[in-house]
């Protein structure tokens, strides 16, 4: 079902489930380049029962190109102070407004592809997330989830991070460690063959129209909840970018969002990694550990494996067949001009020593 559909008498709908929350719904019409005939529902929440009127006041007459934040702002300063909204919010309204105008999209308004876990160098891998995100962004490729694999050890560090303060050149050295910087923020990962769970998701930023950065990380991992749940974990986000479950962390989750509309995503998740392999090549202080609640590395590293008894490969299997039933998403693969604009970026920029010391 579409996000987003006009109906037989012109009148507008839009619908959003809001993560962990409840459904919202947007009815309206269009007058002179103005909404007109707002009507809100759904299951949520909210008190008093009035401020339902207050809230479809708010949206009567805004322009039809009012960005999402205008709308929840509209929202927010049109509700009694002793409103409470459970299980939905402003910006939650807004999407849905803007899905009624065809201004933001659902997950189900798009033809979804995987590719399933492909060998490449640590430098294709960071420059591959770059140009599948702008394809993806200028409408020449359907959005995508990618599953990473590995061909040497690496360690991919954030954006912004300093290569000096993050990986011990020495422990590198010795364990033929590969070092590249991603074009996302974050923290840094230690991957080895067959030790973690990486994969990126390539969206438009139509499908997050509305929502906070925080709200977007879970928004875009709902069904990785869902396949962890298939297999028996309870997990959860932890703001802003940690996947944890009852016995620790298990991942975290990085974005990217480009100028043409496209959007990066992805998330990397400990399988069986060895933490004191992981201890020579980065540099981890008590500093960044303490915000953990934790004293020592490898108590944050809680594997997979572990919790699961099961192979990688069928941690993948299940993922992969959650989103593919969730979404419709069909089997794909990395074409010989996306490789090649890859092997270029690498050549000019993921490759070079100027891009991973410009934090040194």
């Amino acid at each position: 079902m579409s996000s987003s559909t006009e109906q037989d008498n012109g009148r507008r709908h839009g619908e959003f489930k809001v993560a962990g929350g409840k459904l919202v719904v947007v009815d309206l019409d269009v007058r002179d380049g103005k909404l007109s005939n707002v009507s809100l529902s759904g299951d949520f929440f909210l008190e008093p029962d009035d401020a339902l009127l207050n809230i479809n006041q708010a949206l009567e007459g805004l322009p039809e190109d009012a960005t999402g934040v205008d709308i929840a702002e509209a929202v927010r300063r049109n509700l009694p102070s002793d409103a409470v909204l459970f299980g939905f919010s402003p910006e939650a309204i807004a999407t849905a407004v803007r899905r009624a105008l065809a201004k933001a999209t659902g997950w189900n308004d798009h033809q979804w592809e995987i590719i399933p876990p492909t060998p490449l160098s640590t430098p294709m891998h960071v420059a591959m997330d770059e140009v599948l995100a702008e394809e993806v962004g200028s409408g020449r490729r359907n959005p995508t989830l990618r599953f990473w694999e590995w061909e040497t050890p690496s360690v991919v560090i954030g954006s912004f991070q300093s290569l000096r303060n993050e990986v011990d050149a020495e422990g590198a050295r010795k364990h033929g460690v590969t070092v590249v910087r991603r074009i996302s923020g974050g923290g840094a990962m230690f991957m080895e063959h067959g030790n973690a769970i990486t994969y990126s998701i390539y969206v438009p930023q139509s499908l997050v129209d509305g929502l906070s950065f925080a709200e977007s990380y879970p928004f875009l991992d709902a069904w990785v909840m869902e396949s962890l749940e298939k297999l028996g974990i309870k997990a959860w986000y932890q703001p802003l970018n940690d996947i944890a479950t009852d016995q620790g962390k298990i991942g975290g989750a990085a974005q990217k969002r480009f100028s043409n509309g496209g959007m990066l995503h992805h998330v990397t998740m400990s399988y069986d990694i060895d933490a004191d392999k992981m201890l020579e090549v980065l540099r981890i202080g008590k500093e960044k550990l303490s915000d953990k609640g934790t004293t020592s590395a490898k108590k944050r590293v809680d594997p997979l494996r572990r919790q699961t008894g099961l192979t990688r490969e069928e941690i993948i299997a299940t993922m992969t067949e959650t989103f593919a039933a969730r979404y419709g998403a069909v089997t794909a693969g990395i074409s010989e001009e996306e490789t090649a604009k890859a092997e270029t970026k690498v050549a000019e920029k993921f490759g070079t020593a100027e891009w991973l010391n410009r934090v040194p």
